[in-house]
């Protein structure tokens, strides 16, 4: 707190005023440190404000703590499930190859038979042909 030292000494009439000048009758504080008081009484309230400001800020920093560590614990949760489902889709992209390769095998050995079905129809029409 800020203390005030005079520059110069009181006057010399405030100097020889009788203690009983010097103070409040009502509430026996001298004039001279009165204003002093109320200063003080006045940073006092403020201080007290700007306590419950900062209890206010403690207790916001807990609970932006609290839902900090949850949502870390959501995100961790969704980096292992998004692992989990990016091998799943490694997998079934392996199996879809496998059954496209498969795929195109039966397409080819289809279509050999299809030319031999011809062959053979030719075959079978040209000796039907022969012998008829």
């Amino acid at each position: 707190m800020d203390h005030h030292i005079p520059v110069h000494a009181l006057p010399e009439e405030i100097q020889k005023m009788l203690p009983e000048e010097k103070v409040c009758k009502y509430c026996g504080v001298s004039y001279l440190i009165l204003h002093e008081f109320k200063a003080m009484e006045e940073k006092v309230k403020a201080m007290e404000k700007e306590m419950k400001f900062y209890q206010g800020s403690v207790d916001r920093e807990k609970r932006l703590q609290e839902k900090l560590h949850s949502l870390s614990q959501e995100l961790e949760q969704y980096k292992i499930d998004s692992k989990s489902k990016t091998e799943r889709i490694y997998d079934v992209g392996m199996q879809l190859k496998s059954q496209q390769n498969e795929f195109q095998k039966v397409e080819k050995q289809l279509s050999h038979l299809q030319d031999e079905l011809k062959i053979k129809y030719r075959q079978s029409y040209i000796f039907r042909l022969c012998f008829c």
